[in-house]
């Protein structure tokens, strides 16, 4: 457990560092503007896809997703809305009194926080928010409320699009960012930098999976609380097993799954934590570094 924590704390800590904020922020906007580019040029397309399937769902599914769906979508802008008045109040007050790493911290901290307060908000309200967008969309004819479910269909589509190319980004690139954190942080310690092929082949599989994966309970997202599971399950499952790979290979100078076993707790903890960021829109690109940062220091403990 204390190695556990400690690679924690080094996460969050080496993810406030200009290194990692270089590396998060430009290939963060660079896979958003490919994917918002890309849902812009076949956005018809992917709405006429999304309402093609909805077309086959019974009314009471469809408003019954929608209105989880939407009940979601709040969420989201609630807590970008709370971080972004934050900011307006007390962003120019507080950056004059702070160093970029503390203004750093004290920007995720918000984050977090503001996401933490509606989370504890809709675990208390959520039945009585599900049950308003309910009634909502009762009063509505269904190709409204189809068009407005494939809306958010595609919005979801685009969003998971940028999140696992975040990953593969991530993991192709984790040789060179993880050779710098090295050179930093542990200079004496010996590590692996002749395994960039064998991560990327893994990194390239483990996406076909995910995609694979994807389209084959694609229909379960139509079911509310279960398509959750499913989202997250995934998004887990798809940061520990690229994302290990590469720190594996990195301390160890192979992928021993016999003994990457050993740590399974610790891992999937990790990775947990790091696929909570994809809960928050632009700190998402985080949490592929943060898993990262947390599963190098960990293993590179367990190696002594």
């Amino acid at each position: 457990m204390h190695d556990f924590m400690d690679a924690v704390v080094f996460g969050f800590k080496e993810i406030l560092r200009a290194r990692t904020m270089k590396f998060a922020m430009i290939s963060g906007v660079i896979v958003s503007l490919i994917w918002i580019g890309i849902g812009v040029l076949f956005w018809d397309d992917i709405i006429a896809f999304s309402s093609s399937i909805l077309s086959l769902l019974p009314f009471s599914m469809l408003r019954s997703n929608g209105a989880w769906m939407l009940s979601t979508f709040l969420w989201l802008q609630l807590v970008l809305v709370t971080f972004a008045l934050i900011y307006a109040f007390f962003g120019n007050i507080i950056v004059n009194k702070m160093s970029r790493e503390q203004y750093s911290i004290f920007s995720i901290f918000i984050g977090l926080s503001s996401a933490a307060f509606w989370a504890i908000v809709w675990f208390f309200k959520a039945d009585y928010i599900y049950a308003q967008f309910l009634k909502l969309l009762t009063w509505l004819p269904f190709e409204t409320i189809e068009k407005g479910v494939a809306f958010l269909i595609g919005f979801y589509l685009i969003y998971t699009a940028i999140i696992v190319s975040m990953i593969f980004v991530t993991s192709i690139t984790s040789t060179p960012f993880l050779a710098q954190v090295r050179e930093e942080c542990f200079p004496y310690d010996r590590m692996y930098d002749d395994n960039e092929i064998k991560t990327v082949t893994k990194a390239l599989r483990d996406t076909v999976i995910f995609l694979v994966a994807s389209i084959v309970s694609f229909p379960l997202l139509f079911i509310p609380v279960l398509n959750f599971i499913i989202l997250v399950a995934l998004w887990v499952w798809l940061m520990k097993d690229t994302i290990l790979s590469d720190a594996s290979a990195f301390v160890f100078g192979d992928i021993d799954k016999k003994r990457l076993k050993e740590y399974s707790p610790a891992i999937w903890g990790i990775s947990i934590i790091g696929s909570l960021f994809n809960f928050i829109p632009v700190f998402n690109v985080f949490g592929p570094y943060f898993t990262e940062l947390a599963m190098f220091h960990y293993l590179k403990d367990k190696r002594g």
